[in-house]
């Protein structure tokens, strides 16, 4: 008859045992310590990004009352010129804006738009250094977009829109030749404008109607070096560069 004999661990074997068991304990209290410290710091890198936001947000509401400031006095200045072109704003017969149009209502007597264009007619460098005022509508007379506050009673003008190169085409083609100081009516085909792509309160293939006033580009207010400085911590980039 075959006894099975009780195997004894030695001192080493217990040794190697309590050291495993040790290592163990210390790797799970390490791996708990690694987790509660690194929540402590996603908290407390949360709580530092939500200061800077909150301190960039107010920076910003600064700077923009000066903003509004500038718009108040431009509005002073030419609210009482362009109103009254309000009074333009008519129907329209869609169907026959088969090719953009421009009637000059003001001349002008500032400095002249002038586009580059490519071989194909369209703009490859557009004239930007001008600000404008403006009303947009369609053949139904409803107006999409405007400069005023308000276009049934409006009492000031908002912010003059600075020109871009990323206007549609239509408006590109539309105001070259203008001078500073001069209002253009000007029709756009849908080609030139959206195209079949709907876009917000203009319906597809719609032709457009603008009736645009040229100012100066007026020289904004200094961007300060502390919300300079945290805009491009926050966010990677210049808001000097986006502003101009």
């Amino acid at each position: 008859m075959i006894v099975n004999e009780e195997r004894k661990t030695t001192g080493k074997q217990r040794l190697i045992i309590l050291g495993i068991a040790i290592f163990m304990l210390f790797s799970t209290f390490a791996l708990y310590v690694s987790i509660v410290l690194n929540y402590q710091n996603a908290e407390t890198q949360s709580q530092i990004d939500q200061e800077k936001q909150t301190k960039l947000s107010n920076l910003y509401s600064q700077y923009q009352l000066k903003l509004n400031e500038q718009a108040n006095e431009l509005s002073k200045k030419y609210f009482d010129t362009f109103k009254p072109y309000l009074s333009n704003v008519k129907a329209f017969n869609a169907a026959e804006v088969g090719e953009l149009k421009t009637n000059d209502l003001v001349k002008g007597t500032g400095r002249k738009i002038e586009n580059k264009y490519s071989e194909d007619g369209s703009v490859s460098e557009a004239d930007v250094d001008y600000a404008a005022y403006y009303i947009g509508y369609l053949s139904d007379e409803k107006i999409f977009d405007s400069s005023f506050n308000d276009t049934t009673n409006p009492v000031s003008l908002k912010n003059p829109l600075d020109g871009s190169d990323r206007m549609i085409e239509g408006w590109l083609e539309g105001i070259d030749g203008m001078h500073i100081g001069g209002i253009r009516e000007i029709t756009i085909p849908s080609v030139l404008g959206y195209g079949d792509q709907e876009q917000n309160s203009i319906p597809a293939n719609s032709p457009l109607k603008f009736i645009v006033m040229l100012i100066e580009k007026p020289t904004k207010p200094e961007v300060p070096d502390d919300l300079e400085n945290l805009y491009k911590e926050v966010y990677g980039q210049s808001l000097r560069e986006q502003l101009n």
